[in-house]
């Protein structure tokens, strides 16, 4: 009878069960905006792999919401990117329909698939993808970071947005190893001489950095009072500094980093055979610090690739084209030597070189900086895609202001009636003014600044007797040397 009593009771309250399983509702997920918090709004893989090989990082999303929340994830690029990640058993690039429970959070298992030794085209030193988060119409994203490559890093792969002190008491750093070097973040020369030996090769990575006081470009080379950089390339094994995204895609992007800036009176800079590139500018010469030039090339810059304030600047062999500014900006003064240098300026809408006297530090100007200029154009071209390629102003009335060009072809017209062109032409020897129809290159649309074989600038030189050579090392004819960079 008790058996027969609790099959009958057990039945009875399984029943139960059943009748109000069937019955709940679905339960209620969050539909309004949801800010999911994340134990980390970065993920860094930190290895720098010597062989192919995969590191994994673990994410934390939780929801602070007392309602259920429904998730998507996916990659930016998809099954493309060297990363992919797994949550809640199912694997991505893209996952749809993951549940967070109220005021709880799950894991996602990101991993990284690399090999260093892959060209870095296709794997570049620094691999960056966002990890996308939807949660109804609201998205946010994690960014995931790692190094694909063997190189230095300098200083360290998680350096960015922070400002890094390369110093060694008043002596000499060479960085002579095989690999190459990626400058990450802010680096500060100072008490030290950093030697480039032929062949280096400087991958500098910008951004954008966003801190509580500001947000800025990121990637910087900068040489302090008592720094200096010598870089020693040759024709044959040029130096190349320059942004670290080597994809096709980028090859012609500017802007990818800030540039060098050498900072008041930093002396005994020596830049031969260098490449400079894709940067916001190339390089900045500040107040009485000194620059020598040789065989250089600087170019796809977003502003002007050469910018000296109150400057010692001497190049030689040089070329400078596709600027998104002046190729050449001389302000507030200074002392410049140009010799045997290509200025080209058919990318934007801004005169080839710009020659002043003057400095405003605020906008609008309420007080001008005068100093003295002397700058000197031997054997050059400056030419480009407007009537005008040489901009000069004068401001100071007491100051003293010379110019000389020599044996120099370039193109103005008439200065916009400035009243320093008659002063030009007065001090201007055997030159010759460019109309725009001229044969002048091979084909600078293409960057190849060498000479057409028709070219104007053939054998309009002056010989110089300690220049022999040309950017790439061949040698000038003894008498009539052509002008510009290259000899044909």
């Amino acid at each position: 009878m008790w058996q027969k009593f609790s099959f009958i009771f057990l039945c009875f309250i399984l029943g139960i069960i059943i009748l109000f399983s069937g019955c709940r509702r679905d339960e209620s997920f969050f539909e309004g905006k949801v800010s999911l918090r994340f134990s980390s709004d970065t993920l860094r893989f930190d290895t720098v792999f010597t062989s192919r090989g995969s590191a994994t990082r673990i994410l934390k999303i939780f929801n602070p919401e007392t309602a259920p929340v429904k998730v998507s994830l996916s990659l930016e690029n998809g099954s493309l990117s060297p990363f992919n990640f797994n949550a809640d058993g199912e694997i991505g690039p893209d996952i749809d329909g993951l549940t967070i429970r109220p005021q709880d959070s799950i894991y996602v298992f990101v991993q990284v698939f690399i090999d260093p030794n892959e060209p870095a085209t296709s794997s570049p030193f620094i691999i960056e993808e966002l990890l996308q988060v939807k949660v109804n119409d609201n998205v946010q994203y994690v960014l995931l970071e790692a190094w694909g490559q063997n190189a230095n890093y300098i200083p360290t792969t998680d350096a960015g947005g922070s400002v890094n002190l390369l110093s060694c008491r008043l002596n000499e750093i060479s960085w002579d190893d095989p690999r190459p070097y990626v400058i990450y973040g802010i680096l500060v020369i100072d008490s030290c001489s950093l030697v480039l030996p032929p062949g280096t090769k400087i991958y500098v990575h910008g951004g954008v950095v966003r801190n509580q006081q500001s947000v800025y470009n990121d990637g910087l080379i900068a040489v302090l009072k008592n720094g200096k950089i010598i870089s020693r390339g040759t024709p044959q094994d040029p130096v190349i500094i320059q942004g670290d995204r080597l994809e096709e895609a980028y090859a012609l992007a500017s802007g990818q980093w800030v540039g060098v800036l050498l900072s008041s009176e930093s002396r005994g800079n020596q830049l031969d055979y260098t490449t400079i590139k894709n940067s916001l500018i190339g390089i900045r010469v500040d107040s009485l610090a000194q620059l020598n030039l040789l065989g250089c090339r600087i170019y796809n810059t977003g502003n002007s690739g050469l910018i000296g304030r109150h400057a010692l600047i001497q190049a030689t062999n040089c070329l400078f084209f596709d600027n998104g500014k002046h190729a050449v900006e001389l302000a507030h003064g200074g002392s410049y030597k140009f010799n045997y240098c290509t200025i080209g300026s058919y990318f934007g809408q801004f005169e080839a070189v710009s020659i002043n006297d003057y400095f405003c530090y605020e906008t609008p100007c309420q007080q001008l900086f005068i100093n003295n200029l002397n700058t000197e154009f031997l054997n050059c071209i400056i030419a480009g895609a407007g009537e005008e390629e040489v901009l000069m102003d004068k401001k100071g009335q007491n100051n003293i202001y010379q110019f000389t060009f020599k044996n120099t072809l370039y193109k103005v017209k008439n200065l916009a009636g400035n009243q320093l062109y008659n002063e030009l032409i007065a001090n201007s020897n055997d030159c010759i003014t460019l109309k725009g129809g001229e044969k002048l290159f091979a084909d600078r649309r293409t960057g190849n600044y060498q000479l057409d074989s028709l070219s104007v600038a053939i054998g309009k030189a002056r010989a110089v007797p300690d220049i022999a050579y040309d950017i790439l090392g061949k040698i000038r004819k003894p008498e009539n040397p052509d002008a510009g960079c290259f000899e044909k």
